[in-house]
Order: C-alpha cells, then sequence, then structure tokens
C-alpha cells in the first residue's frame, strides 16, 4: 500500500505535465537500493493563489496543502517563521491575507525511499517471474507515464519516468549507461556505489535527454508508440536480452598528476 500510494503521488506530479514534456526524470540506483542520482527535467507545477479577508472563506484541514502565505513558505503545519498556520488563520489581526495552493513536490527523502522500494520491486518481480533468469521489472505502464528500467552486468539500475508516448527509451537507456561509463566511472575521483556529482556527468545527460525528446530515438528502427488504451496500470518483466554494454570500469586507468575533479 505504501508503494501504491507514492507511486500515485510521483504520477499525479507528471501527468499535468504530459503533454508538454516527453521526459519527466532519470533515476540512478546502486546495486543495494540507494539512490545515486537523480534528474528532473519537468517545469514546475502550476500553482493558485487566493486572498481573503475575515473571516476566511475556506475551510482548512490538517490534510490541505498550502504552499505559501503572506508570501511565506509554508512546510506542513508551520510556516517558515516558526508560526502555526492554522493559529495563524484564527487571528483576525492577520488579514487580508494570501494563500498559495499547490500540489507539492516530493522531497528529497520520499525519492530516495522510492527508489529503495523500486529497487525491492525489481527484486520481487525477477523472482516472480515464470520465465528463467529474468531481468526483473523493465516498465511499470499507467494511462499517463511509463516508467522504464534497464538493469545493468553489476546491478546498477537507470530508471526513466517518460510520457507512454515517448519512443525510443531503451536506445535512452544505453546512452545514460554510456555518459555513466564515460564520465562517472572513468573519474579516477568517484567511487562506487556513491552518490554521483560530476559536472560533465550533469551536462552530458540533460543533452541526451534534450535530444531524445526532440529526435524520439537514438537508434534506428525505433517506431512511435501507440495511443493509450483507457486507464490501467501494469507491470512488465522478460527474459533477460542479450545486448552488447560498455565496460564499467577500465582495467588501467592513466591518471594526470594535477589534482582536479569531473
Amino acid at each position: 500500500m505504501e508503494l501504491a500510494s507514492h507511486l500515485h503521488s510521483l504520477i499525479l506530479e507528471k501527468s499535468v505535465w504530459a503533454a508538454a514534456v516527453a521526459i519527466f526524470s532519470v533515476y540512478v540506483v546502486n546495486k543495494a537500493g540507494g539512490l545515486i542520482h537523480r534528474l528532473d527535467s519537468y517545469a514546475p507545477r502550476a500553482e493558485a493563489e487566493k486572498t481573503s479577508s475575515h473571516p476566511l472563506d475556506l475551510l482548512l484541514k490538517l490534510h490541505d496543502e498550502p504552499l505559501a502565505i503572506n508570501g511565506v513558505d509554508v512546510n506542513g503545519k508551520f510556516m517558515a517563521d516558526g508560526k502555526e498556520v492554522l493559529g495563524y488563520l484564527s487571528n483576525p489581526a492577520n488579514y487580508p491575507v494570501s494563500i498559495r495552493f499547490g500540489r507539492p513536490r516530493l522531497t528529497s527523502n520520499e525519492k530516495l525511499m522510492l527508489a529503495s522500494m523500486f529497487h525491492s520491486l525489481f527484486a520481487i518481480g525477477s523472482q516472480l517471474s515464470p520465465e528463467q533468469g529474468s531481468s526483473g521489472t523493465e516498465m511499470l505502464e499507467t494511462d499517463s507515464c511509463k516508467l522504464h528500467c534497464f538493469q545493468t552486468l553489476t546491478g546498477i539500475k537507470f530508471a526513466v519516468l517518460a510520457n507512454p508516448r515517448q519512443a525510443g527509451i531503451d536506445s535512452l537507456l544505453q546512452k545514460i549507461y554510456e555518459i555513466y561509463s564515460d564520465f562517472a566511472l572513468k573519474n579516477p575521483f568517484y567511487s562506487l556505489e556513491m552518490p554521483i556529482r560530476c559536472e560533465l556527468f550533469d551536462q552530458n545527460l540533460e543533452l541526451a535527454l534534450e535530444v531524445a525528446e526532440k529526435a524520439g530515438t537514438f537508434g534506428p528502427g525505433s517506431q512511435a508508440e501507440p495511443a493509450m488504451d483507457p486507464p490501467h496500470f501494469g507491470i512488465s518483466c522478460s527474459r533477460d536480452p542479450a545486448v552488447s554494454v560498455p565496460m564499467e570500469r577500465p582495467t588501467a586507468l592513466l591518471v594526470p598528476l594535477e589534482m582536479g575533479g569531473c
């Protein structure tokens, strides 16, 4: 139930921009289930702001999510200056007030937990699949987005959350793997399984997403995906494909004497 709730929240967060953005997010998960890199490429969500006088013509409950009151950010039940939201709104001296509403984005901790749960779901899928030697969960499909996953031979997972009609995601996953090999693994200052902090990796990843959205594919023979059926949720698992993959860690590496980062 917890995984379904977080997936539903993530799907709602992306669905508003599904018509305008082709690729929403990229996640890199290590073999232990830790999120070591993420990139969100979707535009900020639309927000609504309303100014009211006392008494407030809105009934706020604890589950409502105001983003700001009079320009002061709100985090849960408290404002950024430490004042309690419901207590502030109950004081007539604070009126008129301007309240901004919107769906909050997932926090960093929620994204870490989501990556860990997907790692567990991936392992469960490989065990439950009737195919011998199953590669695990390759795709989670809904009516508003698709989560595509590619796992390397060393257990690193690359996941792309995209518009269901976006073509060439398999080629994009391979391209992201190549970027990871070239700009993370070949960096002598990068430690395996640790968060990726490399400017060149970020730049090339953003460029790859831009090319994928414009061209639709990195490889020949890819065709646009058909229109979606009525709303549904599905999981796809298949036998581990025989694909050629780049070398993950070079056996020898010449390191320049001058110290430097990515």
